[in-house]
């Protein structure tokens, strides 16, 4: 299970109660307090003077925040006490929904890779049989260096921000 409370098996063979989870999520999000949030956490964002995300904890010993951790530092809360995998406390404490803390922890946290598929060529005779059965290209997964993804996971979320603000007409952005 991650920091947000999702996990893979389970929560989906109901198919109402995944559908109510959802609506919740929107509820959250498209209201006021929802709107306000993203409003100060777009903000926020954009005044970052390093635009770097980071995962699995509101603020990390090097001060570095995930995406709610920017908008506690914005805000001035102070994030030591709060447990991050306690959603109900986090949104206690944010004065936001659990289903809208839940889905930016999620969304922060898992929606971006760490990792990047790359096509090797292996030159000289290969076996027969596994791990290259008789290929001479593979992928091989590498890992992406973390300053890296923090960037990466910034521009993601400052997306997500984006598109879940409601513009001056009352629609999503999309």
């Amino acid at each position: 299970m991650s920091r947000s409370g999702y996990i893979d098996d389970g929560d989906c063979d109901d198919v109402l109660a995944m559908g109510r989870w959802q609506g919740q999520v929107a509820s959250a999000i498209r209201g006021k307090r929802g709107q306000a949030a993203l409003r100060e956490l777009a903000a926020a964002m954009d005044a970052m003077p390093v635009k770097a995300l980071a995962a699995e904890s509101l603020v990390t010993a090097d001060g570095e925040f995930c995406t709610l951790g920017v908008l506690g530092q914005a805000r001035g809360i102070d994030m030591a006490p709060i447990d991050p995998e306690d959603w109900d406390a986090v949104a206690k404490a944010f004065n936001l929904a659990p289903a809208m803390v839940r889905e930016i922890v999620y969304e922060n946290d898992e929606g971006i890779s760490t990792y990047d598929w790359v096509d090797v060529e292996i030159c000289g005779p290969v076996r027969p049989y596994h791990p290259e059965w008789g290929r001479h290209h593979v992928s091989v997964r590498v890992d992406v260096a973390a300053e890296v993804v923090a960037r990466k996971r910034w521009n993601r979320m400052r997306k997500w921000v984006a598109d879940h603000l409601a513009s001056a007409t009352g629609a999503r952005h999309g």
